[in-house]
């Protein structure tokens, strides 16, 4: 069987560039206004609270807008990715925004081998990042290596409930549960063109692996190694039309569905601190 981070990297690696020159990613923006920051940042900030002074890793940065964002609120950053063209894109960013933010290639299962354990303040994961990790246990474990006793996880994704509905289906039809809920032993396998950002760019490296995770799965990891939930809190929005033809976008840039809101948890943001602070 083919190794899941040899096809994900493989797909990552493509997209990253066609990522960067996107007017999703913001990346002129950020060049323009030194206060500007990414918008999944900025959707959190009243539940992120002050960072100033913070020890921060970003893990799965991918080409480093939120990490950024979070360096300009004051936090020190480094950020993670498995990706080689996503953190070159990244350190590109930073070089030319004059950002100390440090950006180090490795695959997150490896952070706590390759940074200094339990040196961080703050550990941030963005959306978009747990589907890609087969062990959500073995997550759990990076997450409690790093932080310093008192150190908090702060992570916004994709809701489980979400990642498991059927989002193929025709405008109007009814939801569908297609896939896992819970983590499983073999990963959706996708075969897939095109990106989740505007953009022209033609891909040929298509094939994706990908696990869900169930809330009470990622809750329970935290606990197992030392994490105590501070917060939950459920969306009824998502940063990108989850479920093509059923959703709107509003003013805040988030999208939720057109009907029935009430109906599905689109994505949902988690705080947990490491005991023995």
């Amino acid at each position: 069987m083919t190794d899941y981070r040899t096809v994900n990297q493989a797909n990552w690696d493509e997209r990253a560039p066609a990522h960067a020159a996107s007017p999703d990613y913001s990346l002129a923006e950020f060049g323009a206004d030194p206060a500007f920051l990414s918008r999944d940042v900025r959707f959190d900030l009243p539940r992120l609270g002050d960072v100033r002074g913070l020890r921060g890793v970003h893990l799965q940065c991918h080409i480093g807008t939120d990490t950024i964002s979070l360096s300009r609120l004051g936090a020190r950053m480094t950020g993670l990715d498995f990706s080689t063209a996503s953190i070159a894109e990244a350190r590109k960013l930073a070089e030319r925004l004059g950002d100390p933010t440090e950006f180090v290639e490795s695959d997150v299962y490896a952070a706590a081998d390759v940074l200094p354990n339990e040196s961080f303040d703050l550990v941030f994961t963005g959306i978009g990042a747990l589907c890609w990790l087969p062990s959500v246990q073995r997550w759990a474990q990076v997450v409690a290596r790093l932080l310093k006793p008192g150190g908090r996880l702060f992570i916004r994704e994709g809701h489980p409930v979400l990642w498991s509905i059927d989002d193929a289906r025709a405008d109007g039809a009814d939801l569908v549960i297609r896939y896992p809920y819970f983590e499983t032993a073999d990963p959706l396998v996708y075969v897939e063109g095109g990106t989740y950002v505007e953009t022209d760019a033609v891909f040929t490296e298509n094939e994706t692996h990908s696990w869900n995770h169930g809330l009470g799965e990622i809750v329970t990891a935290l606990f197992d190694h030392g994490l105590r939930l501070t917060m939950l809190v459920e969306h009824d929005s998502a940063p990108w039309e989850g479920l093509p033809g059923r959703m709107v976008r509003g003013d805040d840039l988030e999208w939720r569905l057109t009907e029935g809101r009430a109906r599905v948890p689109l994505t949902y943001t988690l705080q947990a601190v490491k005991m023995g602070g």
